[in-house]
């Protein structure tokens, strides 16, 4: 029997300070978002930063937080129940960091009787601290725990028409009548990330990024999200001095691929851009680096700067056309065990 698990990155439980201590430390402990030795890790995760972030952090995901829970959890449910009403296989989520974990809904498939499962890392571009992280948690877990399941990854579809055609058209709708730049924020990632995820060496992290081919491309995290900048402004007609890409979320005094949103955000109002509509391609569903890192700190940032009006479009979520692009890259996928 088959089923879907579809992983998205996770949450902290609550908004309590101690259950956000517990999420930071599962997530930034992770050898594939900070790399370094582990005692050096340790050193810096569970000797400095739990020790003066999770209030701080507390207080942000306060102001996310709905009635329903996380919205990054709601809405994947949300996903996951659109979905299981247009398959006839069992839908299951799970989450990178916490709960429901990739055990979690790997153990609810197999309650059911499924023995090959399409796993759905819901991040478009590929990235160690995403997709990679996603795809060895689960191989250990199965390992682990499921030795007699099989399963199929989704690979990421930046640059898959059926992606890049909805997301055009989610963001043509959301776009204001008039903007002077529409910024593409995606989420940052050190630079030696980059270096470390190509077998080739082949990324100068300079042009190869913009190259037509590069054999590092299928590797290369900021080749993709170009690509997908570049993919979705030709679907909207859109001229590229309109155009602005960026990269957030910075941790640590590391340098991260360039260029900096929040250094954007601060810098172009100087440049005559006083009208900003900004989306977050990396993310496939709100969460707090969208809705409070982006909406609200971003926001502030770019009005301060002398910015006027900043508008954030929100990401794909349980749109109706997204959940039909999650529908065929999981059929595609189950398809490929019949043919075993």
């Amino acid at each position: 029997m088959k089923g879907i698990l579809l992983v998205n990155l996770g949450s902290p439980r609550s908004t309590a300070v101690q259950d956000v201590k517990e999420y930071l430390d599962e997530f930034l402990m992770d050898e594939r978002v900070i790399d370094y030795r582990w005692i050096f890790r340790a050193l810096l995760v569970q000797g400095i930063i739990l020790k003066t972030r999770p209030p701080k952090s507390a207080e942000a995901y306060k102001t996310v937080w709905t009635d329903e829970g996380s919205p990054l959890i709601v809405i994947t449910e949300k996903i996951q129940k659109k979905l299981q009403k247009l398959v006839d296989v069992p839908v299951e989520i799970g989450m990178r960091y916490a709960e429901p974990s990739i055990e979690t809904g790997i153990r609810k498939l197999t309650d059911k009787g499924v023995t090959e499962i399409v796993l759905f890392p819901l991040y478009p571009q590929y990235a160690m601290s995403t997709t990679e992280t996603v795809i060895e948690k689960a191989e250990e877990v199965r390992k682990q725990k499921f030795p007699g399941i099989k399963i199929n990854y989704i690979q990421p579809f930046y640059n898959r028409d059926i992606y890049i055609n909805c997301l055009a058209e989610s963001i043509r709708e959301k776009l204001p009548e008039n903007f002077d730049a529409l910024q593409f924020s995606y989420h940052g990632v050190p630079e030696r990330h980059i270096f470390k995820t190509d077998p080739t060496k082949t990324c100068n992290l300079n042009d190869c990024c913009t190259r037509e081919n590069n054999p590092s491309h299928q590797f290369c995290y900021r080749h993709q999200c170009y690509k997908t900048t570049e993919t979705v402004i030709e679907k909207l007609n859109l001229p590229k001095e309109k155009v602005i890409v960026s990269f957030q979320s910075r941790l640590g005094k590391d340098k991260w691929i360039e260029p900096y949103t929040d250094e954007t955000f601060e810098t172009i109002p100087k440049k005559g851009i006083k009208n900003l509509a900004v989306v977050c391609p990396a993310f496939v569903s709100d969460c707090l680096e969208t809705l409070e890192e982006i909406s609200v700190e971003g926001k502030h940032q770019f009005t301060s700067a002398g910015g006027e009006n900043f508008h954030y479009i929100p990401c794909l979520n349980d749109e109706d056309r997204w959940i039909d692009v999650v529908k065929t890259l999981c059929e595609e996928k189950l398809n490929e065990f019949y043919l075993v």
